[in-house]
Protein backbone atom coordinates (compact mmCIF):
# COMPACT_ATOMS: atom_id res chain seq x y z
CA UNK A 1 0.00 0.00 0.00
CA UNK A 2 2.44 2.12 0.81
CA UNK A 3 4.57 1.61 -2.46
CA UNK A 4 1.63 2.70 -4.09
CA UNK A 5 1.50 5.80 -2.31
CA UNK A 6 4.73 6.41 -3.14
CA UNK A 7 4.02 5.79 -7.21
CA UNK A 8 1.25 7.80 -7.05
CA UNK A 9 2.89 10.76 -5.53
CA UNK A 10 5.77 10.26 -8.12
CA UNK A 11 3.03 9.86 -11.32
CA UNK A 12 1.53 13.63 -9.57
CA UNK A 13 4.77 15.32 -9.50
CA UNK A 14 5.44 13.99 -13.14
CA UNK A 15 2.07 15.74 -14.07
CA UNK A 16 2.87 18.77 -12.62
CA UNK A 17 6.41 19.04 -14.20
CA UNK A 18 4.98 18.63 -17.25
CA UNK A 19 2.05 21.33 -16.82
CA UNK A 20 4.42 23.69 -15.78
CA UNK A 21 5.57 26.33 -18.15
CA UNK A 22 9.02 26.49 -20.13
CA UNK A 23 11.88 28.01 -18.80
CA UNK A 24 13.49 30.14 -22.01
CA UNK A 25 17.41 29.78 -22.09
CA UNK A 26 18.17 33.28 -20.81
CA UNK A 27 15.94 32.14 -17.15
CA UNK A 28 17.76 29.06 -16.73
CA UNK A 29 21.33 31.28 -15.25
CA UNK A 30 20.66 34.39 -12.62
CA UNK A 31 23.78 36.08 -11.06
CA UNK A 32 23.51 37.02 -7.32
CA UNK A 33 23.76 40.47 -7.93
CA UNK A 34 21.19 43.59 -8.47
CA UNK A 35 21.74 43.46 -12.35
CA UNK A 36 24.15 41.32 -14.54
CA UNK A 37 24.87 41.77 -18.08
CA UNK A 38 26.77 39.25 -20.94
CA UNK A 39 27.70 39.91 -23.95
CA UNK A 40 29.23 38.27 -27.02
CA UNK A 41 31.72 40.56 -28.45
CA UNK A 42 31.87 39.26 -31.78
CA UNK A 43 28.33 38.84 -32.82
CA UNK A 44 26.82 42.02 -30.03
CA UNK A 45 24.33 39.06 -28.91
CA UNK A 46 22.98 39.03 -25.44
CA UNK A 47 23.98 35.76 -23.66
CA UNK A 48 22.03 37.19 -20.06
CA UNK A 49 20.12 39.89 -19.54
CA UNK A 50 19.25 40.54 -15.87
CA UNK A 51 17.77 43.98 -14.80
CA UNK A 52 20.19 45.10 -17.33
CA UNK A 53 18.25 48.22 -17.90
CA UNK A 54 17.68 49.31 -14.03
CA UNK A 55 18.88 52.09 -12.82
CA UNK A 56 22.29 51.76 -10.45
CA UNK A 57 24.80 53.43 -8.73
CA UNK A 58 28.67 52.59 -10.77
CA UNK A 59 30.39 53.87 -8.26
CA UNK A 60 34.46 53.91 -9.93
CA UNK A 61 33.46 52.04 -13.34
CA UNK A 62 32.11 56.11 -13.76
CA UNK A 63 35.71 56.25 -14.48
CA UNK A 64 35.90 54.09 -18.00
CA UNK A 65 34.07 57.18 -19.56
CA UNK A 66 36.23 59.21 -17.81
CA UNK A 67 38.95 57.39 -19.57
CA UNK A 68 36.88 57.26 -22.78
CA UNK A 69 36.68 61.41 -22.73
CA UNK A 70 40.19 62.02 -22.38
CA UNK A 71 41.22 59.54 -25.05
CA UNK A 72 38.77 60.90 -27.61
CA UNK A 73 40.66 64.47 -26.57
CA UNK A 74 43.68 63.09 -27.49
CA UNK A 75 42.36 61.83 -30.58
CA UNK A 76 41.15 64.91 -31.22
CA UNK A 77 44.67 67.18 -30.50
CA UNK A 78 43.51 68.61 -27.52
CA UNK A 79 45.58 66.70 -25.36
CA UNK A 80 48.46 64.30 -25.99
CA UNK A 81 49.38 61.02 -24.54
CA UNK A 82 53.05 62.52 -23.05
CA UNK A 83 52.01 65.84 -22.10
CA UNK A 84 52.56 66.57 -18.56
CA UNK A 85 49.46 68.11 -16.66
CA UNK A 86 49.79 69.65 -13.31
CA UNK A 87 47.58 69.14 -10.71
CA UNK A 88 45.13 72.05 -9.57
CA UNK A 89 44.11 72.43 -6.01
CA UNK A 90 40.68 72.41 -7.26
CA UNK A 91 41.17 68.76 -8.22
CA UNK A 92 40.76 67.80 -4.62
CA UNK A 93 38.14 69.21 -3.83
CA UNK A 94 35.07 67.26 -2.44
CA UNK A 95 37.43 63.43 -2.41
CA UNK A 96 36.96 61.91 0.54
CA UNK A 97 40.08 61.18 2.69
CA UNK A 98 39.96 56.96 2.12
CA UNK A 99 38.81 57.17 -1.23
CA UNK A 100 40.94 55.27 -3.69
CA UNK A 101 44.23 57.26 -4.74
CA UNK A 102 47.16 57.12 -6.03
CA UNK A 103 48.81 59.62 -3.76
CA UNK A 104 49.09 62.84 -6.26
CA UNK A 105 49.80 66.08 -4.78
CA UNK A 106 48.16 69.01 -5.41
CA UNK A 107 51.27 70.43 -8.15
CA UNK A 108 52.62 67.24 -8.91
CA UNK A 109 52.89 67.21 -12.60
CA UNK A 110 52.22 64.13 -14.02
CA UNK A 111 51.65 62.75 -18.10
CA UNK A 112 48.11 61.64 -19.61
CA UNK A 113 48.74 58.40 -19.77
CA UNK A 114 50.37 57.96 -16.15
CA UNK A 115 47.28 59.73 -15.03
CA UNK A 116 44.87 57.11 -16.99
CA UNK A 117 46.73 54.37 -15.30
CA UNK A 118 46.36 55.52 -11.93
CA UNK A 119 43.32 56.26 -12.73
CA UNK A 120 42.34 52.57 -14.36
CA UNK A 121 44.48 50.52 -12.35
CA UNK A 122 43.96 51.67 -8.68
CA UNK A 123 41.26 53.84 -9.48
CA UNK A 124 42.44 56.77 -8.26
CA UNK A 125 39.63 59.48 -7.61
CA UNK A 126 42.12 62.58 -8.04
CA UNK A 127 43.41 61.39 -11.36
CA UNK A 128 39.40 61.66 -12.26
CA UNK A 129 39.31 64.94 -11.41
CA UNK A 130 43.02 65.78 -12.65
CA UNK A 131 42.00 64.63 -16.29
CA UNK A 132 38.50 66.30 -16.03
CA UNK A 133 39.73 69.77 -15.73
CA UNK A 134 42.46 68.92 -18.57
CA UNK A 135 39.83 67.85 -21.01
CA UNK A 136 36.92 70.43 -20.12
CA UNK A 137 39.30 73.11 -17.95
CA UNK A 138 36.48 72.29 -14.88
CA UNK A 139 35.08 69.30 -13.28
CA UNK A 140 31.05 70.25 -14.17
CA UNK A 141 31.50 71.29 -17.32
CA UNK A 142 33.38 67.40 -17.76
CA UNK A 143 30.38 66.34 -16.17
CA UNK A 144 28.40 67.79 -18.66
CA UNK A 145 30.64 66.21 -21.52
CA UNK A 146 29.83 63.06 -19.64
CA UNK A 147 26.20 63.14 -19.79
CA UNK A 148 26.09 64.47 -23.57
CA UNK A 149 28.29 61.65 -24.52
CA UNK A 150 26.50 59.18 -22.86
CA UNK A 151 23.08 60.48 -24.74
CA UNK A 152 25.11 60.00 -28.02
CA UNK A 153 25.77 56.60 -27.36
CA UNK A 154 22.34 55.94 -26.77
CA UNK A 155 22.96 55.72 -22.98
CA UNK A 156 19.12 56.11 -22.02
CA UNK A 157 19.56 54.72 -18.37
CA UNK A 158 22.65 56.91 -17.18
CA UNK A 159 23.38 60.39 -15.17
CA UNK A 160 26.40 61.56 -13.94
CA UNK A 161 26.95 63.88 -11.39
CA UNK A 162 31.51 64.05 -11.11
CA UNK A 163 34.41 61.95 -13.06
CA UNK A 164 34.78 59.81 -9.98
CA UNK A 165 31.99 57.32 -8.94
CA UNK A 166 31.80 59.07 -5.51
CA UNK A 167 28.47 58.14 -3.99
CA UNK A 168 25.39 60.76 -4.94
CA UNK A 169 21.79 60.23 -5.31
CA UNK A 170 21.96 61.66 -8.86
CA UNK A 171 24.66 59.96 -10.19
CA UNK A 172 23.63 56.45 -11.74
CA UNK A 173 23.68 54.48 -14.85
CA UNK A 174 22.76 50.59 -16.31
CA UNK A 175 24.14 47.79 -17.05
CA UNK A 176 23.17 47.68 -20.57
CA UNK A 177 24.78 51.53 -20.49
CA UNK A 178 28.15 50.41 -18.48
CA UNK A 179 28.31 47.67 -21.82
CA UNK A 180 28.10 50.46 -24.55
CA UNK A 181 30.11 52.55 -23.00
CA UNK A 182 33.29 50.32 -21.94
CA UNK A 183 32.84 49.16 -25.84
CA UNK A 184 33.03 52.26 -26.99
CA UNK A 185 36.12 52.53 -25.09
CA UNK A 186 37.34 49.33 -25.96
CA UNK A 187 38.21 50.96 -29.27
CA UNK A 188 41.67 52.57 -28.06
CA UNK A 189 44.57 50.58 -27.71
CA UNK A 190 45.56 52.38 -24.54
CA UNK A 191 42.49 51.44 -22.62
CA UNK A 192 42.97 47.82 -23.03
CA UNK A 193 46.57 47.93 -22.69
CA UNK A 194 45.99 49.75 -19.43
CA UNK A 195 42.59 47.38 -18.07
CA UNK A 196 44.95 44.10 -18.71
CA UNK A 197 48.22 45.45 -16.37
CA UNK A 198 48.67 43.44 -13.27
CA UNK A 199 50.72 46.08 -12.23
CA UNK A 200 52.36 49.65 -13.61
CA UNK A 201 55.51 51.58 -12.14
CA UNK A 202 54.93 55.39 -12.58
CA UNK A 203 57.96 57.03 -12.71
CA UNK A 204 59.10 59.64 -10.38
CA UNK A 205 57.41 63.05 -10.73
CA UNK A 206 58.86 66.64 -9.48
CA UNK A 207 56.81 65.67 -6.17
CA UNK A 208 57.34 61.84 -5.84
CA UNK A 209 59.29 59.04 -6.12
CA UNK A 210 58.86 56.27 -8.37
CA UNK A 211 55.39 54.25 -7.56
CA UNK A 212 54.29 50.70 -8.35
CA UNK A 213 50.37 50.73 -8.77
CA UNK A 214 48.61 47.02 -8.63
CA UNK A 215 45.65 46.55 -10.06
CA UNK A 216 41.79 46.14 -8.21
CA UNK A 217 40.95 43.47 -10.62
CA UNK A 218 41.04 40.42 -9.22
CA UNK A 219 40.55 38.80 -11.84
CA UNK A 220 43.92 38.93 -13.24
CA UNK A 221 45.76 39.36 -10.32
CA UNK A 222 46.46 37.93 -6.57
CA UNK A 223 48.69 40.65 -5.32
CA UNK A 224 45.68 41.72 -3.29
CA UNK A 225 44.37 38.64 -2.81
CA UNK A 226 43.95 34.77 -4.00
CA UNK A 227 40.98 32.57 -5.22
CA UNK A 228 39.90 34.80 -8.32
CA UNK A 229 42.45 34.72 -11.20
CA UNK A 230 40.65 33.83 -14.00
CA UNK A 231 42.88 32.65 -17.32
CA UNK A 232 40.83 33.66 -19.59
CA UNK A 233 40.23 37.51 -18.01
CA UNK A 234 41.77 40.25 -19.96
CA UNK A 235 40.88 43.27 -18.10
CA UNK A 236 38.26 45.48 -16.81
CA UNK A 237 37.12 47.91 -14.01
CA UNK A 238 36.06 47.43 -10.28
CA UNK A 239 33.93 49.98 -8.35
CA UNK A 240 32.60 49.70 -4.99
CA UNK A 241 30.65 52.22 -2.32
CA UNK A 242 28.54 50.92 0.17
CA UNK A 243 24.91 52.45 -1.69
CA UNK A 244 26.78 50.80 -4.65
CA UNK A 245 27.98 47.36 -3.69
CA UNK A 246 30.97 46.10 -5.12
CA UNK A 247 30.22 46.53 -9.17
CA UNK A 248 32.88 44.71 -11.90
CA UNK A 249 32.73 45.32 -16.05
CA UNK A 250 35.15 42.66 -17.55
CA UNK A 251 36.41 41.50 -20.75
CA UNK A 252 37.60 37.31 -20.99
CA UNK A 253 38.84 36.28 -24.28
CA UNK A 254 38.91 32.19 -25.23
CA UNK A 255 39.94 30.60 -28.74
CA UNK A 256 37.85 33.28 -31.10
CA UNK A 257 35.62 34.40 -28.45
CA UNK A 258 35.23 37.24 -26.67
CA UNK A 259 32.89 38.43 -23.73
CA UNK A 260 31.84 41.53 -22.00
CA UNK A 261 30.41 41.16 -18.71
CA UNK A 262 28.87 43.24 -15.89
CA UNK A 263 27.82 42.59 -12.46
CA UNK A 264 26.48 45.28 -10.47
CA UNK A 265 25.36 45.48 -6.89
CA UNK A 266 26.80 42.26 -5.87
CA UNK A 267 28.07 41.60 -1.98
CA UNK A 268 31.36 41.01 -0.09
CA UNK A 269 30.13 38.40 2.19
CA UNK A 270 32.27 35.99 5.02
CA UNK A 271 31.59 32.04 4.17
CA UNK A 272 31.29 29.61 7.56
CA UNK A 273 35.20 29.00 7.00
CA UNK A 274 35.77 32.80 7.84
CA UNK A 275 36.93 33.32 4.00
CA UNK A 276 35.56 36.38 2.54
CA UNK A 277 33.95 36.19 -0.85
CA UNK A 278 33.60 39.05 -3.02
CA UNK A 279 30.91 38.63 -5.37
CA UNK A 280 31.20 40.81 -8.31
CA UNK A 281 34.18 38.88 -8.99
CA UNK A 282 32.57 35.41 -8.51
CA UNK A 283 29.83 36.17 -10.21
CA UNK A 284 31.69 37.51 -13.26
CA UNK A 285 33.44 34.39 -12.97
CA UNK A 286 30.32 32.14 -13.10
CA UNK A 287 29.14 34.37 -16.19
CA UNK A 288 31.94 34.26 -17.89
CA UNK A 289 31.85 30.39 -17.35
CA UNK A 290 28.46 30.35 -18.61
CA UNK A 291 28.92 32.31 -21.97
CA UNK A 292 31.88 29.79 -22.91
CA UNK A 293 30.42 26.79 -21.42
CA UNK A 294 26.71 26.72 -22.26
CA UNK A 295 26.85 28.62 -25.61
CA UNK A 296 28.05 27.59 -29.45
CA UNK A 297 28.23 29.62 -32.89
CA UNK A 298 25.78 27.65 -34.95
CA UNK A 299 24.75 28.62 -38.61
CA UNK A 300 20.63 28.67 -38.34
CA UNK A 301 20.14 28.81 -41.84
CA UNK A 302 21.51 28.59 -45.03
CA UNK A 303 21.07 30.26 -48.15
CA UNK A 304 21.16 27.08 -50.31
CA UNK A 305 18.64 25.43 -47.71
CA UNK A 306 15.48 24.87 -49.89
CA UNK A 307 12.48 25.82 -47.93
CA UNK A 308 9.50 24.93 -49.76
CA UNK A 309 7.45 24.95 -52.93
CA UNK A 310 5.15 27.88 -53.88
CA UNK A 311 1.99 27.45 -56.76
CA UNK A 312 2.81 29.74 -59.76
CA UNK A 313 -0.29 30.74 -61.98
CA UNK A 314 0.01 32.35 -65.84
CA UNK A 315 2.77 30.42 -66.27
CA UNK A 316 3.37 27.20 -68.94
CA UNK A 317 6.85 26.45 -67.62
CA UNK A 318 6.01 24.81 -64.78
CA UNK A 319 3.24 25.24 -61.81
CA UNK A 320 5.30 25.85 -59.07
CA UNK A 321 8.76 27.93 -57.79
CA UNK A 322 11.29 27.24 -54.82
CA UNK A 323 12.03 30.25 -52.34
CA UNK A 324 15.31 29.99 -50.21
CA UNK A 325 17.06 32.37 -47.43
CA UNK A 326 17.59 35.42 -48.88
CA UNK A 327 20.71 35.54 -46.40
CA UNK A 328 21.79 33.40 -43.50
CA UNK A 329 21.74 33.55 -40.11
CA UNK A 330 24.96 32.36 -37.48
CA UNK A 331 23.83 32.84 -33.82
CA UNK A 332 25.38 31.93 -30.15
CA UNK A 333 22.93 29.61 -29.29
CA UNK A 334 22.81 26.91 -26.02
CA UNK A 335 24.99 24.29 -26.49
CA UNK A 336 23.15 21.78 -26.38
CA UNK A 337 20.79 22.96 -29.45
CA UNK A 338 20.17 20.60 -31.87
CA UNK A 339 18.79 22.40 -35.75
CA UNK A 340 15.86 20.12 -35.63
CA UNK A 341 14.29 21.67 -32.62
CA UNK A 342 14.66 25.21 -33.92
CA UNK A 343 11.20 26.88 -34.50
CA UNK A 344 10.47 28.21 -37.90
CA UNK A 345 7.53 30.25 -38.26
CA UNK A 346 7.25 31.07 -42.31
CA UNK A 347 4.94 33.58 -43.54
CA UNK A 348 4.26 33.71 -47.09
CA UNK A 349 2.60 37.20 -48.91
CA UNK A 350 0.58 34.85 -51.06
CA UNK A 351 -0.89 31.61 -51.32
CA UNK A 352 -0.25 31.37 -54.98
CA UNK A 353 2.23 34.01 -57.26
CA UNK A 354 1.56 35.05 -60.44
CA UNK A 355 4.16 34.98 -63.15
CA UNK A 356 6.60 36.57 -64.40
CA UNK A 357 9.13 35.85 -61.50
CA UNK A 358 12.36 37.10 -61.22
CA UNK A 359 14.90 35.35 -59.66
CA UNK A 360 15.64 37.05 -55.86
CA UNK A 361 11.52 38.15 -56.04
CA UNK A 362 10.79 38.52 -51.79
CA UNK A 363 7.60 36.21 -52.13
CA UNK A 364 7.51 35.58 -47.68
CA UNK A 365 9.73 35.39 -44.49
CA UNK A 366 11.04 33.18 -41.69
CA UNK A 367 11.30 33.38 -38.70
CA UNK A 368 13.84 31.37 -36.28
CA UNK A 369 13.44 30.98 -32.54
CA UNK A 370 14.32 28.77 -29.91
CA UNK A 371 12.63 27.96 -26.30
CA UNK A 372 11.57 31.50 -26.12
CA UNK A 373 14.28 33.36 -27.78
CA UNK A 374 13.97 34.84 -31.47
CA UNK A 375 17.06 34.27 -33.81
CA UNK A 376 16.39 36.66 -36.46
CA UNK A 377 13.99 36.94 -39.63
CA UNK A 378 15.13 36.32 -43.10
CA UNK A 379 13.42 37.29 -46.32
CA UNK A 380 12.43 34.09 -48.43
CA UNK A 381 13.18 34.73 -52.45
CA UNK A 382 12.31 33.09 -55.71
CA UNK A 383 15.21 31.10 -56.55
CA UNK A 384 14.79 31.27 -60.05
CA UNK A 385 13.22 33.27 -63.04
CA UNK A 386 10.05 32.14 -64.11
CA UNK A 387 8.16 33.67 -67.36
CA UNK A 388 4.82 33.94 -68.14
CA UNK A 389 2.36 32.93 -70.87
CA UNK A 390 0.61 35.35 -73.03
CA UNK A 391 -2.08 33.14 -73.57
CA UNK A 392 -2.92 32.35 -70.12
CA UNK A 393 -2.39 35.99 -68.84
CA UNK A 394 -4.79 37.58 -71.96
CA UNK A 395 -6.88 34.13 -70.62
CA UNK A 396 -6.77 35.56 -67.24
CA UNK A 397 -7.49 39.69 -68.58
CA UNK A 398 -10.68 38.79 -69.90
CA UNK A 399 -12.02 36.58 -66.70
CA UNK A 400 -10.77 39.49 -64.61
CA UNK A 401 -12.54 42.32 -66.86
CA UNK A 402 -15.55 40.18 -67.37
CA UNK A 403 -15.73 39.79 -63.52
CA UNK A 404 -15.90 43.13 -63.00
CA UNK A 405 -19.80 44.37 -62.06
CA UNK A 406 -19.99 47.18 -64.51
CA UNK A 407 -18.78 45.01 -67.22
CA UNK A 408 -22.04 42.51 -65.68
CA UNK A 409 -24.45 44.98 -66.00
CA UNK A 410 -23.52 46.46 -69.05
CA UNK A 411 -23.19 43.09 -71.18
CA UNK A 412 -26.70 42.67 -69.61
CA UNK A 413 -28.08 45.57 -70.32
CA UNK A 414 -26.92 45.30 -73.71
CA UNK A 415 -27.97 41.75 -74.93
CA UNK A 416 -31.31 43.15 -72.89
CA UNK A 417 -31.46 45.94 -75.51
CA UNK A 418 -30.47 43.52 -78.53
CA UNK A 419 -33.23 41.25 -77.56
CA UNK A 420 -35.94 44.13 -77.29
CA UNK A 421 -34.57 45.99 -80.67
CA UNK A 422 -34.62 42.15 -82.44
CA UNK A 423 -38.27 41.47 -80.74
CA UNK A 424 -39.63 45.19 -81.85
CA UNK A 425 -38.35 45.07 -85.12
CA UNK A 426 -39.75 41.59 -85.35
CA UNK A 427 -43.58 43.32 -84.53
CA UNK A 428 -43.49 46.65 -86.64
CA UNK A 429 -41.37 44.63 -89.65
CA UNK A 430 -44.72 42.22 -90.41
CA UNK A 431 -47.39 44.86 -91.05
CA UNK A 432 -45.87 46.68 -94.37
CA UNK A 433 -45.39 43.28 -95.55
CA UNK A 434 -49.31 42.01 -95.82
CA UNK A 435 -50.00 45.69 -97.34
CA UNK A 436 -47.70 45.30 -100.12
CA UNK A 437 -49.10 41.56 -100.90
CA UNK A 438 -52.62 42.88 -101.08
CA UNK A 439 -50.86 46.23 -103.60
CA UNK A 440 -49.79 43.52 -105.90
CA UNK A 441 -52.64 41.72 -105.49
CA UNK A 442 -55.03 44.53 -107.25
CA UNK A 443 -52.43 45.71 -109.61
CA UNK A 444 -52.38 41.84 -110.81
CA UNK A 445 -56.75 42.08 -111.47
CA UNK A 446 -55.92 44.75 -113.86
CA UNK A 447 -57.02 47.85 -111.76
CA UNK A 448 -55.48 51.01 -112.99
CA UNK A 449 -57.49 53.55 -111.46
CA UNK A 450 -60.28 55.84 -111.74
CA UNK A 451 -61.70 57.20 -115.65
CA UNK A 452 -61.92 60.78 -115.29
CA UNK A 453 -65.72 62.07 -116.58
Amino acid sequence: MKKQRIASLFFVLVLLLSLAPGVSAKDRFKADARAALLIDVGTGEILLEQNAHEHNYPASITKVMTALLTLEAVRDGKLRLEQEIVASESAFDGLAADGSTANIKPGEAMSVENLLNCLLIVSANEAANILAEAVADNVPDFVALMNRRAEELGCNDTHFANPSGLHNNEHYTSAWDIYTFTNEALKYDTFREIIARKAYDVPATNLSKARALHTTNYLISNWRTRGYVYEYATGGKTGSTPEAGYCLVATAEKGSRSLISVVLGAERVTLEDKTVLTKSFSETIRLFDHGFDDFKSMDLIDTNEYIQEVPVELSSETNYIVIHPAQGIRRMVPADLELENLERDIELFSETVDAPIAEGDVLGKMSISYDGVDYGTVDLVALNDVSASWLLTKEREAKLFFSQTWVKITTAAVVVLAVALIALRSVIGSSPKRYRNRSRGMQYNGYRGRKRR
